[in-house]
């Protein structure tokens, strides 16, 4: 079948954008299933969880059962998820807990680490190719006390629209030098060589659609063509708009996103002491199985 995503074949993309609407989920609460054990889902929470995924990229799961760095392992392996981006970061399993660490020099530098709002994005964007994440478990293990709320949208979506829009937008967000993340060079985490590449390109292996962007205005290098400047506009735009397509959620205990790295964000957060808010994030080279 051809791929919809090739900008040459017209028929196949409205033939699936057709579909992509018709099926697409515009209600937050629509995203959420509940599981018992992620440890071991059943047939049918499989079924529930796939449903949502297979239609808008992302499912919210919710369980009472507590999930630890290896819960959250075993679960996202249900689904195809086994090669982890292990970042320098992460704990020994590979998965990284998100927390504030106002006194951890490594870590303060970095905004998921803090209490701060964090603009639209999809996970490692400054990765090179060989290292796109394609898939993510974010897992609430301990909610904010107040705030901590975060906004998602298919990414398939926001492609979606650029294109009904103006199709030259996807050709120059589908460029190898769209966007650049300069060359990084610090006491904490050494050299980072900069990082050039689209923001949207096609899995070779699945055929499906991946995306690389960030709404950062310090550190980001977009090219400095018109049509490039028009279509980066165009997508400021979209994120900031009242759509159906964006949803807003606050993850409470025990609730998770499971996701092909999707566009989201989050608001600032204020800490309860006795509870201060954790997260576990699992990224992924694969992208979640869909037979």
């Amino acid at each position: 079948m051809s791929n919809p995503f090739n900008l040459e074949n017209t028929e196949t993309y409205l033939r699936w954008r057709e579909v992509k609407l018709a099926h697409a989920i515009t209600k937050a609460d629509e995203l959420i299933v509940e599981i018992k054990d992620p440890n071991a889902v059943t047939i049918a929470e499989r079924a529930e969880l796939k449903s949502r995924y297979q239609r808008s990229n992302m499912v919210i799961y919710a369980t009472r059962t507590a999930m630890d760095e290896r819960t959250v392992q075993n679960f996202g392996a249900q689904f195809g998820l086994k090669r982890l981006d292990a970042n320098w970061l992460a704990g020994e399993q590979g998965v990284t807990r998100l927390t504030v660490c106002n006194n951890d020099g490594k870590r303060q530098a970095y905004i998921p680490y803090t209490d701060r709002a964090i603009k639209w994005h999809t996970d490692g964007y400054y990765n090179p190719p060989e290292r796109e994440i394609r898939s993510m478990v974010l897992h609430c293990a301990q909610s904010a006390g107040i705030g901590g709320e975060n906004r998602v949208m298919d990414h398939e979506i926001a492609y979606l629209m650029l294109r009904d829009e103006n199709i030259d937008f996807i050709r120059a967000l589908s460029a190898p030098d769209a966007m650049t993340i300069p060359e990084r060079v610090d006491s904490i985490d050494g050299i980072r060589p900069a990082q050039s590449g689209p923001v949207f390109s096609v899995d070779p292996v699945s055929g499906g659609l991946h995306m690389r962007y960030t709404a950062r205005t310090r550190s980001i290098e977009w090219k400095q063509d018109e049509i490039t400047r028009a279509a980066v506009a165009q997508l400021e735009q979209l994120l900031a708009t009242q759509t159906p397509h964006i949803h807003s959620l606050r993850m409470e205990q025990g609730m998770g996103l499971l996701c092909n790295n999707v566009l989201h964000d989050r608001t600032a957060f204020t800490d309860d002491p006795a509870k201060p808010r954790l997260l576990y994030r699992a990224r992924y080279l694969d992208r979640l199985t869909v037979s």
